[in-house]
Order: structure tokens, then sequence, then C-alpha cells
């Protein structure tokens, strides 16, 4: 596959895999739509999406023939022509009035935040006064241990003590 820019010297990624700088060739491994982004300072990221679809040389029971009995390799080239468009500059209003938009819309999400108002930010601090002083941080509530309740006694068990063996080969009732 070979790629060529208008104009040159574009960075060529192919399935976002950096390839090169155009006009670049690299070889492909299947047929299919592939992704080609187009970087160059100055100009506008292209990105396209180009098919290359299977020869006829590939269709089965064709392919067998062609692999395995044709005399000679069959190389399939394919050529991509991609014209990218020189950069335009956003007027400094258009930029601001898109942030704006952006914002409004980000407020009227649900369980956005509001932005702090008037009321909510600090007094500018007047000349001649002490700095204000930051609240102290309040500490977390003491956790009392819980009341210790005496433990239930233990379940009784049998005292310990020796248990024969019921028996074995030589005895009556063994294995």
């Amino acid at each position: 596959m070979t790629i060529r820019s208008e104009p040159p010297g574009a960075l060529v990624y192919v399935d976002d895999y950096e390839i090169g700088n155009t006009p670049v060739s690299t070889d492909f491994v299947y047929y299919g739509t592939r992704k080609i982004r187009l970087v160059k300072d100055g100009y506008e990221t292209l990105t396209v999406r180009q098919p290359f679809p299977m020869p006829w040389y590939q269709i089965f029971p064709l392919d067998f023939v062609t692999e395995n009995i044709w005399p000679s390799e069959i190389r399939d080239e394919r050529h991509v022509s991609l014209t990218m468009v020189p950069a335009s500059s956003t007027p400094p209003e258009q930029v601001v009035a898109r942030a704006e938009q952006s914002r409004a819309s980000a407020r009227s999400l649900p369980g956005a935040a509001t932005p702090p108002t008037a009321a909510t930010l600090p007094a500018p601090q007047q000349p001649g006064l002490p700095p204000p002083v930051p609240a102290q941080p309040v500490p977390p509530p003491m956790v009392l241990p819980p009341q210790q309740q005496p433990l239930p006694p233990p379940p009784s068990f049998p005292p310990p003590g020796y248990v024969p063996p019921s028996g074995g080969p030589n005895q009556p009732g063994g294995f």
C-alpha cells in the first residue's frame, strides 16, 4: 500500500500505528477497511476509512490455484492519494462563544455543581484589618466501645477420655 498526500510530508497513521511521512509504502496482510490518518502542521488532520476490497484471485476456490499452481508471484499494490485542507484560524470571539455554550450545557446536566455566586465567595481583604482566621477542622465524633456483656458459657462437651477401638481384623465386629 502506498499513501501519498498533497502536500507531501504528512505523518501517516494506519489503524493508529505510525507508518512514516508521505509518500510512504507499507505491507498489509488483510483486506477490508483501514483507518488512515494524516497529520501535518498548518493543515487540518485528515482521517479517512479506506476500503481495500479483496481481489478476484483471493476468492475461494480460486485462491487455491493462485497460491499453489500460479507460475509467478501475484503482487497486489494499492495506491491512496489524499489532499489535506489548510487549517483555518478560529476567531477568539467564536472560541469564547463555544466555551460559554459548553459551560451552559454543563450546568444543565443533572447533579452538576453550581458555580460560586457573589454571596458564597470570600469578601476581599480590606487594608488595615487582620487576615481572616480559617475555620478549624471539626474532629471526627468519638466512637465509644460497646458495653461489655458477659460471654455466654461455652457449650458442654463430654470430658476427654480414652475410647477403645471398635475391633480390628482379628476381633469380633472388626473390619
